[in-house]
């Protein structure tokens, strides 16, 4: 055991982690906890199929056709999100029993829901960009505090050396800091376009739903309903 510490603390990365301190070991557990979220969020999006769109769209084209049945078919069971929000819109409006008002609703439930779960983890990486910088920052005041007392310490026999590298030791934990705060940061941001982008596809799959369903010849239940 003791031989493996040793083996470890020869490699750079874990000797600059031990020479900063427990601040270093905190912004080490970020770093891996961003990039287990990252590609967590990665294969979450892709499940969900944030990418694609293809048969939301064809479904769409093919309801404005007048052709329900097809495009009802076109969605019907597809796991991504674009399908599910096209499928409760289509589904809701070809049920005689369901109005219009509650069609929208339950569209913009399954909506709410699909981007929901697109956002899931991004605080994560939110609290990490943020408070990385600050512990690196907080390591190295540390430091320096460390240093100038070893210097006080020393008096008239002070080492400028022996200052140096404790600056330089100091110095580690705000580097390490950005370094973790960057990453996350660029990831947050990919991420919240990809929710603002299908946040916007959604919107606009059910709007042009419910027009086309507007504009169309009413159906003889609704006939029948607006007779009552």
């Amino acid at each position: 055991m003791t031989q493996f510490s040793s083996a470890l603390g020869a490699l750079p990365l874990f000797g600059m982690i031990r020479d900063g301190g427990w601040t270093m070991w905190l912004i080490a557990l970020l770093s891996v906890i961003t990039l287990a979220v990252t590609l967590w969020k990665v294969l979450s999006l892709w499940h969900q199929g944030v990418w694609g769109g293809t048969h939301s769209r064809r479904a769409v084209d093919l309801w404005g056709q007048g052709r329900r049945a097809e495009a009802l078919a076109q969605v019907k069971g597809r796991p991504s999100a674009r399908a599910r929000v096209a499928q409760a819109a289509i589904g809701t409006m070809l049920d005689p029993a369901i109005d219009e008002a509650t069609a929208r609703e339950e569209t913009t439930r399954v909506a709410r829901l699909a981007l929901y779960r697109s956002r899931e983890g991004l605080r994560i990486l939110e609290l990490i960009a943020t408070i990385a910088p600050l512990l690196g920052l907080l390591g190295t005041v540390l430091g320096m505090i460390s240093a100038f007392q070893v210097l006080q310490e020393a008096g008239s026999r002070a080492d400028p050396s022996a200052l140096a590298g404790g600056i330089w030791e100091a110095l580690l934990t705000t580097a390490a800091g950005m370094a973790v705060a960057i990453p996350a940061g660029v990831a947050l941001s990919w991420f919240e376009s990809i929710s603002d982008r299908l946040q916007a596809d959604l919107e606009d799959l059910a709007t042009r739903i419910f027009v086309k369903a507007a504009d169309a010849p009413a159906t003889p239940q609704r006939h029948l309903e607006a007779a009552e």
